[in-house]
């Protein structure tokens, strides 16, 4: 039963994230001329995770996102089988949350100034596929080594680790919204292009491949960094 908890835990703060990251950036557009877009889509996605770190954060650990769960696992925080119910209950929960977001953009006549539900692409690096994963595999590596470092039992961050996480995912938008619209995240890339379809599907494995890539990066190396302290 507590991994059920767990589970809808994921699935409900993986929706709130793609309903509204991604609904923030449907509304008022992420160009990198459009500054105001820019950086209310970058804080929406941080401030999400601040929101939910301190909602489910102590069920799950807040993850609400595959790459994130990597990490964990790689770092012995979770188990196998818990990694395959995080990721899947972040996937439907982030298809839950693109659900809403067609329901009112879509059904309800609203423009979507993404032209995509607010998918992920290659326009910014020219669609360099090379790039993409470059992009990814530093944004999520920064990301996610940032998780481990505060959430690790050495860590003296207090009750102010979901506001560091928050503000770090804040950090990589401000960078990554103009190369790929930011993904650091599988599940949050999945769902949008599923609805967007188009060149978003053909582009989707970057955003898939990319962030493991950095998250098992950034586990390795901050297992290498704690036990170089001991």
């Amino acid at each position: 039963m507590a991994s059920v908890k767990k589970y809808i835990a994921e699935f409900i703060g993986t929706c709130v994230l793609v309903t509204f990251g991604c609904g923030t950036a449907m509304l008022v557009g992420c160009s990198a001329e459009n500054g105001s877009g820019y950086l209310l889509t970058a804080l929406a996605f941080g401030l999400v995770i601040v929101g939910m770190a301190y909602c489910v954060g102590n069920i799950s650990g807040c993850h609400i996102n595959p790459a994130v769960s990597l990490g964990v696992l790689i770092s012995g925080g979770m188990s196998v089988s818990d990694f395959v119910g995080y990721v899947i209950s972040q996937i439907l929960g982030a298809f839950a949350g693109s659900g809403i977001l067609y329901a009112v953009f879509k059904l309800g006549g609203v423009e979507d100034k993404t032209g995509g539900f607010g998918a992920n692409g290659l326009a910014g690096v020219n669609g360099s596929a090379v790039a993409g994963l470059i992009v990814e595999i530093v944004l999520t590596f920064a990301f996610v080594l940032t998780i481990l470092g505060v959430t690790s039992k050495n860590g003296n961050h207090g009750s102010f680790g979901g506001l560091i996480i928050g503000l770090t995912l804040t950090l990589v938008h401000i960078l990554g919204i103009g190369l790929t619209g930011t993904s650091v995240n599988p599940a949050r890339s999945i769902a949008p292009a599923v609805f967007a379809g188009g060149d978003a599907l053909s582009s989707l494995w970057v955003f898939i491949v990319g962030p493991f890539i950095g998250a098992a990066l950034a586990a390795l190396c901050y297992k290498f960094l704690e036990s170089s302290k001991e």
